[in-house]
């Protein structure tokens, strides 16, 4: 397996050469070149009509979502001008990947198959998940006093987000105008602002949050259910006010250690593993 995560890896920058790709900010994805993706797993000489002939084979097999979520993006060409290209996010790149008759793409095709069969698994014994979490946050180089307060930051954010749905807020855009409210009370601005602060494009903000950054936003998001559970938010406004509150109660212990340290608790920087390491020497 390890071996296979290599070759992943090493195909994943495709060996240097180079793919273009266009970061969305305000779907938070990126998209790839698909004609580039084309010529670096099949080595054609054309790969813009190996596209054709695979939208058509991919038409005619009833794939035509794949086919429809290929947006076209400006792009700067080999001839220096911007020209409207094919692109992909990462998971349709992966759908397209798997209809590539092409060794270079076998390991990727080896490497989805194992991951699927690794979810279902967790379906049936969601331990697993957990334990994966674990080994994931290892590898990345997190201390276990970091890992212990994240998975902590998880049971509440659970906590939260069930007593949402008890008050009848949607899944999807109102969580996260719920969460905005959240954040933009406690650390002074939004969720998207708070990963630009610290130049996150697709990494998980609370990965990248500092201890103090994230027992802050555990307080907000804990008494925020609190708060809820004692009110009973009847609908989205009332349910914006008491995220408002539970994040200023959060706002509130911020200020006041920035007061006692002098420094400022939210941070640009990223985890610091380092640190945290030193913390426990």
């Amino acid at each position: 397996m390890e071996r296979l995560d290599r070759k992943i890896k090493k195909i994943a920058i495709f060996e240097g050469q180079k793919i273009r790709r266009h970061w969305d900010g305000e779907q938070e994805k990126w998209y790839f070149s698909v004609v580039d993706i084309i010529a670096v797993l099949t080595n054609s000489d054309n790969p813009q009509v190996y596209w054709r002939v695979l939208k058509k084979r991919l038409i005619d097999e009833g794939s035509n979502e794949t086919v429809t979520k290929c947006n076209g993006l400006k792009m700067l060409a080999s001839d220096g001008k911007m020209r409207l290209t094919d692109t992909a996010d990462t998971e349709v790149v992966l759908r397209l990947i798997q209809s590539i008759p092409s060794p270079n793409a076998e390991p990727f095709k080896l490497w989805l198959a194992r991951v699927g069969y690794e979810r279902i698994e967790e379906t049936h014994d969601p331990e697993l998940a957990i334990n994966r979490a674990l080994n994931t946050y290892l590898k990345k180089g997190y201390t276990q006093n970091w890992i212990n307060q994240r998975l902590k930051s998880i049971e509440i954010r659970k906590a939260l987000t069930d007593e949402w749905e008890k008050r009848g807020v949607k899944k999807g855009d109102e969580f996260a105008i719920l969460t905005d409210d959240i954040t933009l009370a406690w650390a002074g601005m939004n969720t998207r602002e708070y990963k630009n602060y610290k130049s996150l494009k697709k990494e998980n903000l609370r990965d990248n949050m500092t201890n103090l950054e994230l027992v802050l936003n555990m307080l907000a998001e804990t008494a925020t259910t609190e708060i809820s559970g004692k009110r009973e938010p009847k609908n989205l406004p009332e349910n914006r006010q008491v995220a408002k509150e539970g994040g200023t109660v959060a706002c509130h212990a911020r200020q006041e250690i920035e007061s006692k340290t002098g420094r400022k608790v939210v941070s640009q920087k990223r985890f610091r593993v380092e640190e945290d390491k030193k913390a426990l020497e």
